[in-house]
């Protein structure tokens, strides 16, 4: 019985790591599972900061706000879901740098939606997670 995360890239498939992400992911039997709600660039009074870097470097800071209060960590983080404004090669480097220092060859899995709004006219990036605490 699998009793840790496991993270699974097959061979068969491209190797997804420069982008950022992992193709499967295997929750073990009674984990915990954490829902985080889309969390954008903005900061804790509701001010949303002006260009796509800093948003980026805010949501996954609510990201990680978020997870704690629920007794995770980032390690926990078994699938993301990204969407961005305009999205091209460049936004797609910067999520995957992002993503890069905060998982390093661990990511989760993740699926980047490119979309032409979000809920607040200047949002450009969005960021929702699956947690998976293991229970001892």
């Amino acid at each position: 019985m699998v009793k840790d995360i496991q993270r699974i890239n097959p061979t068969e498939l491209y190797d997804p790591s420069p982008n950022g992400y992992t193709h499967v992911i295997v929750v073990p039997p009674g984990a915990t599972l954490v829902y985080i709600a889309g969390q954008g660039g903005e900061d804790e009074n509701g001010n949303l900061v002006d260009d796509f870097a800093s948003q980026l470097k805010q949501a996954f800071s609510n990201l990680r706000i978020a997870l704690n209060a629920a007794g995770a960590r980032p390690e926990h983080v078994v699938k993301l879901t990204t969407l961005i404004v305009g999205h091209n090669e460049t936004t797609l480097q910067q999520l995957s740098t992002q993503v890069q220092e905060i998982w390093g060859d661990r990511p989760p899995t993740q699926t980047l939606i490119p979309v032409s709004r979000l809920a607040l006219d200047r949002m450009l990036f969005e960021v929702e997670a699956i947690a998976a605490i293991l229970n001892s």
